[in-house]
C-alpha cells in the first residue's frame, strides 16, 4: 500500500507531496487547486487507496461507505464536467482510466 503519515493524530493517505503532484498534473492554470478536474484526479487517488485497502479488510463495512460517498461526490463532479465541457470530461476520464 501507499505510504502514510501521520498528522494530528489522523492517518493521512495523501501525502502533502502526492496531493502537490496531483494537482500540479492535472490544474488548468497556474493557480488552479480546486477546479473540477483536480477534485475528481485527488478523489479518483484516495478512491483507487481504499479499493485496494478492501483487498485486505473485506469487512470494514465504516470505510466503505465513506468510499461510496468518495464515489457519489467524483461523479456528480464528472457529470458536471460532462456538461460544461465535453472534451476536457474524455480527456480526463481517459488519463485517469475510469468508465470504459
Amino acid at each position: 500500500m501507499g505510504t502514510r503519515h501521520i498528522i494530528g493524530g489522523k492517518k493521512v493517505v495523501l501525502t502533502p507531496e502526492v496531493k502537490k503532484e496531483i494537482i500540479d498534473r492535472f490544474k488548468t492554470n497556474e493557480k488552479d487547486t480546486g477546479s473540477s478536474e483536480v477534485q475528481i484526479a485527488l478523489l479518483s487517488s484516495r478512491i483507487k487507496h481504499l479499493t485496494e485497502h478492501f483487498k485486505v479488510h473485506k469487512k470494514d463495512n465504516h470505510s466503505r461507505r465513506g468510499l461510496l460517498k468518495l464515489v457519489g461526490q467524483r461523479r456528480r463532479l464528472l457529470n458536471y464536467l460532462k456538461k460544461k465541457n465535453a472534451e476536457k470530461y474524455k480527456g480526463l476520464i481517459k488519463e485517469l482510466g475510469i468508465r470504459k
